[in-house]
């Protein structure tokens, strides 16, 4: 469990002292990509200070820089709303698509497939018919087969089909709705949209019969789409609960400059991050306003730096605890009904019924924060610049920007590359592993929710302790993702092991006895907890000052578009070979493609690019605000972009 947050006194609440405002919130810039960026970030701290009194009530002198903005100060019912549904949804990727979804429909299929040797006998369970390629000439013998469309599929393939559609779904929602996060007053209705679309899509698992096992990949695309969708905006409220924190605004004795929530500008704003260079950057502080004194604002920015660092791990660790936990349930339920299939739908049932009910909370306690109005599109139709379509249209086009721009940056693109691959060989060993285990070596459901135990806390230890390991060995971020990657490359290999005759004879390594896949959980965890930080610490360095946020974007959407693409190779070997060892051969390549990408990433001129750049950007805006006489409506991204383009090649024919 998380440290308890200290239950401190509650001070003597003072009058609001009279703030001059900062000359930040004259002119500011936000990032014209979503902040989405912030899904999936697992943060080290550990610490978390506590509020202090409910506050939040008390509306701050500051005016409102956009109609309808809420300028209450965070309160502690409303950080524990955004707790309360980390707490709620975390269990739907621990138990859920992490554990018992691909197994359950895996199981589903078995039991309306037929024995792809003889299609008149059904397969019925994994354990009434021994599973393909235990030993040598099964393969074709035991492969199970469901016909769809006219096509055979292996019971394995089936659920790697449907997890590449499900991210597939994902990652096209995510980009969708993630302009609608930051604008206008539709982040709280679709954050409890899409969370109770999902929890209820889950708990109708336990309706799936055998005759019906399609409907369960059906459930669980829309499942995961939705959790998906349901985390960008959970993230979306977290720049504004720390912004709108009374340690952000009182957080001293003396009272600290306004940090105003930015203004609308015809182009989608971008905010500058004015850290030292020994300072790890984190995605959400691109929402932090800039201001011209770099001391006054390496000191604000480190603040909130701090307290969003302290929130976000605090919510980490209580929606870990609670996956956790219910896996631990999970685990009991199965064992006690024998592992059958009702006893999977009825896991998938509790998840679906934990994810609904705690969302309530979230439902009562977070308050809707109205993002600013989406930029005027300069033809003149308020209504038009409101509709779904204008906010989809928005989104797209600040991605594409968001491309155009990196691409000019090597360092970014290398990295981008190789966590494209790296993101993939995640999810893709994930799921293999678990698939595998079920069908290859015949583990029971409950052993294998124990695999999952092990391998998330494992990447709880892993986040821990690549920190001190990398000190002890004084070790280079990049140097740190290598070493990773050089482990993790273990699982892959140790796996081809099982194709040698000499080890084939000692049955035993080579992942031929159930027993195996524990400390390979282990090894995968660990590596896991090391691989998510320092990704993420090292892109962070490469980002240009000022579009941290637009760039977190297109790392999250490289995360989560990759996992299209390996389990869909995964599950066309396994259609053709009949057994899923081959595939192993495609993991040891997939993992270790990233390695030479990684190492030719150079930080220290990736910085330089990107600080020239960032200049490059911050001097069109300059020239354009000061050629313009009023507000001008959106430019048309080419124009900048060529602009841009002209300047980037001349800084770097000088350089």
């Amino acid at each position: 469990m998380p440290p308890r947050e200290a239950e401190l006194p509650l001070p003597h609440l003072r009058p609001e002292p009279q703030r001059a405002p900062s000359n930040s919130t004259k002119i500011s810039f936000r990032s014209h990509s979503s902040s989405f960026e912030a899904d999936d970030e697992r943060s080290s701290s550990i610490d978390h200070d506590s509020m202090g009194p409910d506050i939040g009530s008390a509306h701050r002198d500051a005016p409102a820089q956009y109609a309808g903005e809420d300028t209450r100060l965070t309160s502690r019912k409303e950080l524990s709303g955004w707790y309360a549904y980390g707490f709620a949804a975390e269990v739907f990727v621990i138990c859920g698509i992490g554990s018992f979804i691909p197994i359950t429909l895996e199981q589903l299929a078995r039991e309306n497939g037929v024995l792809l040797s003889d299609p008149t006998i059904p397969c019925g369970s994994s354990s009434s018919h021994p599973p393909p390629g235990l030993h040598p000439g099964s393969a074709k013998d035991g492969q199970c087969v469901v016909y769809l469309l006219g096509m055979q599929i292996n019971t394995a393939s089936f659920a790697m089909y449907s997890f590449s559609l499900s991210v597939l779904f994902q990652a096209i929602l995510v980009v969708s709705i993630s302009c609608a996060a930051d604008h206008g007053n539709y982040r709280k209705r679709l954050l409890l949209f899409f969370a109770f679309v999902g929890s209820i899509t889950t708990m109708l698992f336990l309706t799936v019969v055998p005759k019906v096992y399609l409907l369960g990949a059906l459930l669980a695309i829309i499942s995961n789409t939705c959790f998906g969708a349901s985390f960008v905006l959970l993230n979306s409220f977290l720049p504004l609960l720390v912004r709108h924190h009374p340690k952000a605004q009182y957080g001293t004795p003396d009272f600290t400059p306004d940090l105003r929530s930015t203004i609308i500008h015809d182009q989608p704003p971008e905010h500058m991050l004015n850290e030292p260079e020994n300072e790890v950057y984190d995605e959400r502080s691109a929402l932090l306003p800039q201001a011209p004194d770099p001391v006054e604002s390496t000191d604000l920015t480190s603040k909130e730096l701090r307290l969003s660092t302290q929130i976000s791990s605090t919510g980490i660790g209580i929606g870990y605890s609670a996956g956790l936990f219910l896996q631990c349930v999970s685990i009991v339920i199965i064992w006690f009904l024998k592992g059958t299939t009702f006893s999977l739908r009825l896991v998938l049932f509790f998840v679906g019924l934990w994810w609904f009910l705690f969302t309530i909370p979230a439902a009562m306690w977070l308050r809707p924060r109205p993002g600013p109005p989406l930029p005027s599109t300069g033809s003149g139709d308020s209504k038009s610049s409101r509709s779904w379509f204008a906010y989809i249209i928005y989104a797209w086009a600040s991605l594409w920007r968001t491309v155009k721009l990196a691409r000019r940056l090597k360092d970014i693109t290398l990295f981008l590359a190789a966590w494209f691959l790296l993101s993939d060989a995640i999810a893709t060993v994930s799921g293999t592993a678990v698939l595998y285990a079920k069908t290859q070596l015949r583990m029971a459901p409950e052993a294998l929710g124990l695999i999952n135990v092990i391998a998330t806390t494992a990447g709880v230890l892993g986040a821990f302790s690549w920190a001190a390991i990398s000190r002890t060995l004084n070790l280079k971020p990049h140097q740190t993702i290598l070493a990773c990657i050089c482990i993790f490359e273990i699982i892959p290999l140790y796996g081809l092991l099982g194709f040698l005759p000499m080890v084939k004879r000692w049955n035993v390594i080579g992942l031929q006895q159930p027993w195996e896949m524990y400390p390979l959980g282990f090894l995968y965890g660990f590596v896991l907890g090391g691989l998510s930080s320092y990704c993420r610490s090292l892109f962070g360095e490469l980002i240009p000052p000022g579009s941290e946020a637009a760039f977190y974007a297109l790392y999250a959407i490289t995360d989560k578009g990759s996992s299209v693409f390996g389990p869909a190779v995964v599950g066309a070997i396994v259609d053709h070979t009949g057994e899923i060892r081959p595939a192993f051969w495609f993991l040891a390549v997939l993992v270790g493609l990233p390695a030479p990408l990684i190492y030719f990433v150079n930080v220290e001129r990736g910085k330089n690019e990107g600080a020239q750049l960032a200049e490059i950007i911050e001097g069109f805006r300059i020239r354009e605000s000061q050629a313009a006489s009023a507000v001008p409506s959106t430019r048309d991204v080419d124009d900048e972009e060529q602009h841009v383009g002209s300047d980037d090649e001349r800084g770097r024919s000088t350089s």
